[in-house]
């Protein structure tokens, strides 16, 4: 068992030691022949949030504006994070009409159908 990621590094360990992870965490799983992604996103309004579907690709996105803080503070330390962040996840040839989301209580969940491979299944008659 391997108990170190593939690319180690001892001075990345510390990055996000003092500042914030951008990063959205999700999870992914496959139920009923769907695939469920759930997105924590907390703090953000639905209207912030977008899901969007290009060439294969399920993309979300949100920001988060901090512009209505008080900008003279002197931060010790700033753990809320403000600004943009965005996952992409490779979902393969869908009808992207069957595609749904729903926000609620900081959770973006989004429904994918599992890839349409019966269009890829045909047999060529050779003459």
């Amino acid at each position: 068992m391997r108990m170190l990621p593939r690319r180690f590094d001892l001075d990345s360990m510390f990055d996000n030691f003092l500042t914030p992870t951008e990063d959205m965490k999700c999870d992914v799983y496959e139920k009923d022949g769907n695939y469920y992604i759930e997105a924590d996103m907390p703090g953000m309004d639905k209207k912030d949030v977008s899901v969007s579907y290009n060439d294969g690709y399920l993309t979300i996105s949100a920001e988060k504006n901090g512009e209505n803080e008080e900008k003279n503070k002197n931060f010790i330390r700033q753990e809320r994070f403000y600004g943009s962040m965005e996952r992409k996840f490779y979902v393969g040839d869908i009808d992207e009409s069957k595609v749904s989301a729903e926000f609620k209580d900081g959770v973006l969940k989004v429904v994918v159908p599992e890839e349409d491979t019966t269009k890829s299944d045909r047999v060529i008659e050779i003459k």
